[in-house]
């Protein structure tokens, strides 16, 4: 059912005082025996055996030891209360409990939440255990039809708890064990709801909310409030209550890059009780296929949204947190990014209410994937099914009044292993993707979009120009930047995957490659793919570099990366693009060093972190070299509102010289996009990307920005090769409380601001000689740090 947050305001109360003890696989039956354990220590609860004993120093995350050949045990004392609730919001993986010696659960899957009803005595201790899950993942199954490399253990296939840890190149070997979510205890009500089914809709007429609850022990009448309103809920036979609660008046939820998040308090009121549902929003969405069919990308709210963002980890892999302290600021990171979409994958874990709590008032949409990747599941087994159908209404249950819910996909990579496995996709189809999940979807949140599998569509199911892909041309497999227009991509599920460089971090380790991420049994990893690219946009040799000049290595390293997603995003955002979408692989780092993320280990932003900011902006300016057709200029307004605005173009020396400035007014409409032409815009020809080459060059960089009432509110920049020399620039930097002011006397492609606890509000970005740059400094910290010219190795200190 529904998560019912409160009634009367009073929530359930979550236990404490736990501890925990280790003992050998089989070693304790029950409570009796492991009485006798020694070496308890304290465990928050939620919480997980690897993060109770890194606490305690027994065990290093940077260096994991295996924990799941061992039983694990907690226990807490009880709380008197009478009949009471006992509620499980999850348990990893294979788990029992008992209240003193009397067994009350047995658990199968880390996913399921599950209800205990007890009479509560002061004195009672709960007993829970965490089975070795040796002998689970030794069981014979029935015979897969695939086999992933990935994933070296093939018996998890057959158990539901995360592929987390047990993806050698992918992530820290840590084991996820223990009662990860909470543990709470309520009084028994008199008034029983078994089922609470409440679905938002919205469209022309306003919004509605739909309501089918059953109630045991309903007397009075039963309401349903929202906004203002009420309507009364007929009952039925069997104890069921429907209605349909009308509402006008309600504001449309939409992601932050196009609109507001108003959220509206949901109530049912029966016998003098008030049962809090939490809150809904009022969205439309629908799939968008493209002029020929083939596409993929959302309507929302009538209006097709560019879904961008990437995808999330769990914030902290040995503790598996999921609580809203957690959450906030990295979700907070998202958003300032202009981040509107995460996508929660197969491999992870899903996330608590909490999360999506945030992601409703953020007003960032979630691509929700069910915990399935790569294998080929064993859903013939009728024990396996029901584990996965009541896993997955839990789920959609708990989400159902979440406008943030866009997408629901069946899982991650499991089609598109069994194709580049040579077998024939016709006859690798599965139950699971094609008639399980769907049908829950439809029955849970009949307003979110499924999706079978990411990637999914075309021929096979990771061709790039039809349906879901995960495209990596340009990043894994080395493309040039082209590709990203070339490959034709209609949606990223997944892309741009490079081990992206931290700021500062230790030198040597960085060097050393620390927290690498690689592919099992691949002979390159993914500090390969970004000295690629290094070698392309920048003409260095890496290897070369690395040995001579390693603190210059570094610096464009960090740099590329963001450059190569900032390029291809303003390709993929063009008003005659595609695509739809991209979800950069991934949001944020498991282990400390170059990680796939673009925020680090810490909860820190990195360098391309502050990249995609700049090309994930609702009010954006691009520039793409168009060969003869000289420069574009992509301008794109999300927003609700028309922009009354000044778009400028200016051309300067490599000595700052100006040598060509033109500005032109124009209207932004609301949620629209178009194309401009640096010839049109200047009126007459001038070879701005050096395609024509006649004579040397007369500039070396290229500046368009959109002006509001005289304040540049966003840029972009374009430097074409030169053969020009470069002198050393003079840079200058002053700091008035948190804003740090920057000028230049020439063109400068790439600042990097170094500053000790502070954040500036750009970084690696381009500056022009023209007029200063203001960056704002947040957090805490003293005012003073280094702003560097990485490419004209070129410093000053504030």
């Amino acid at each position: 059912m529904a998560r019912v947050r409160a009634i009367n305001g009073e929530a359930a109360r979550a236990l404490t005082g736990w501890r925990m003890a280790l003992s050998p696989a089989g070693a304790c039956a029950g409570p009796q025996q492991a009485a006798a354990l020694t070496g308890w220590i304290d465990a928050p609860v939620p919480g997980t055996a690897a993060g109770a004993l890194s606490r305690k120093g027994l065990f290093d995350p940077a260096s994991p030891t295996p924990l799941h050949d061992h039983d694990i045990w907690w226990r807490c004392a009880l709380p008197g209360g009478g009949p009471s609730v006992l509620a499980f919001d999850g348990i990893a993986t294979v788990a029992q409990a008992w209240i003193d010696g009397q067994p009350v659960l047995i658990s199968e899957s880390m996913f399921l939440r599950h209800e205990v009803e007890a009479d509560l005595q002061e004195g009672q201790v709960l007993w829970l255990v965490c089975r070795s899950l040796a002998p689970a993942l030794d069981r014979k199954l029935p015979r897969a039809r695939w086999r992933t490399f990935m994933i070296p253990r093939q018996g998890l296939r057959g158990l539901r708890t995360t592929l987390l840890g047990h993806m050698p190149g992918w992530t820290p070997a840590v084991d996820a064990i223990g009662p990860w979510r909470p543990v709470t205890v309520a009084p028994a009500m008199a008034l029983k709801m078994s089922q609470v089914n409440v679905q938002a809709e919205y469209d022309a007429l306003g919004g509605r909310l739909i309501a089918r609850l059953r109630l045991e022990g309903a007397h009075g009448p039963v309401h349903l409030r929202c906004a203002g309103r009420s309507t009364r809920l007929i009952p039925d036979s069997g104890q069921m209550f429907d209605g349909i609660l009308d509402l006008p008046d309600v504001e449309p939820w939409w992601p932050h890059t196009h609109g507001g998040q108003p959220l509206y308090p949901v109530t049912v009121d029966v016998d003098g009780q008030t049962i809090d549902l939490g809150r809904a929003g009022f969205r439309s969405l629908q799939i968008e296929r493209g002029a020929d069919g083939k596409g993929f990308g959302l309507i929302v709210n009538g209006h097709s949204v560019f879904c961008r963002g990437a995808n999330w980890t769990t914030p902290d892999i040995v503790d598996l947190p999921g609580d809203a302290a957690a959450y906030r600021p990295l979700l907070e990171l998202a958003r300032e990014a202009g981040m509107n979409m995460l996508r929660i994958g197969g491999t992870g874990v899903y996330e608590s209410p909490a999360f999506f709590d945030l992601c409703d008032e953020l007003g960032i949409l979630v691509w929700q994937d069910f915990m399935f990747a790569n294998f080929d599941y064993p859903v013939s087994d009728p024990a396996f099914e029901a584990l996965v159908r009541a896993e997955a209404a839990q789920v959609l249950d708990a989400t159902q009044l979440s406008p943030s819910l866009a997408i629901v996909c069946g899982g991650s990579e499991a089609l598109q292993q069994a194709a580049m496995m040579g077998l024939d996709p016709a006859k690798t189809a599965s139950a699971l993707y094609d008639k399980i999940l769907p049908a829950l979807a439809a029955q849970y949140r009949p307003h979110t979009v499924y999706v079978d599998n990411s990637p999914t569509g075309g021929p096979l199911p990771f061709v790039p120009n039809e349906g879901v892909a995960h495209y990596f041309g340009v990043g894994a497999y080395t493309r040039p930047l082209e590709d990203a227009r070339r490959a034709d991509v209609r949606f990223a599920s997944e892309c741009l995957a490079f081990a992206n460089l931290p700021d500062g971090g230790d030198r040597g380790a960085l060097l050393a490659g620390v927290g690498v991420p690689r592919d099992l049994n691949a002979d390159w990893d993914f500090a390969d793919v970004r000295d690629h690219y290094l070698l392309r946009l920048c003409g260095h040799d890496p290897a070369a570099l690395r040995g001579d000049n390693p603190d210059l290595y570094l610096d464009l390293s960090r740099w590329v990366t963001g450059a190569v997603m900032e390029a291809t995003f303003t390709e993929w955002r063009r008003a005659r693009s595609t695509c739809r979408g991209g979800l950069v692989w991934m949001f944020k780092d498991l282990a400390p060093g170059a990680g796939w993320g673009v925020v680090d280990s810490a909860g820190r932003p990195k360098p391309a972190w502050f990249a995609l900011k700049r090309a994930f902006q609702p009010l954006h300016i691009g520039l793409t070299d168009e060969g003869g057709a000289g420069l574009a200029i992509h301008l794109v307004n999300e927003g609700p509102d028309e922009r009354a605005l000044a778009l400028e173009l200016a051309c300067f020396k490599a000595d700052g010289g100006e040598v060509l400035r033109v500005s032109k007014r124009m209207v932004l409409q609301p949620r629209s996009a178009g194309d401009v032409s640096a010839f049109s815009l200047i009126g007459s020809f001038y070879d701005l990307n050096r395609a024509y080459r006649f004579g040397p060059a007369s500039h070396a960089a290229v500046v368009v920005r959109l002006r509001e009432g005289g304040r540049i509110i966003a840029e972009a920049s374009h430097f074409p090769e030169t053969d020009a020399p470069v002198q050393a620039p003079v840079i200058q930097a002053a700091v008035q409380g948190n804003l740090l002011t920057l000028a230049t006397d020439r063109p400068l492609r790439a600042v990097v601001i170094e500053t000790e606890g502070l954040r500036p509000s750009d970084n690696g970005f381009a500056m022009m000689p023209d007029e200063p740059t203001k960056i704002a400094l947040s957090g805490s910290g003293p005012t003073h740090g280094q702003v560097r010219a990485i490419f004209e190795r070129a410093s000053v200190r504030f």
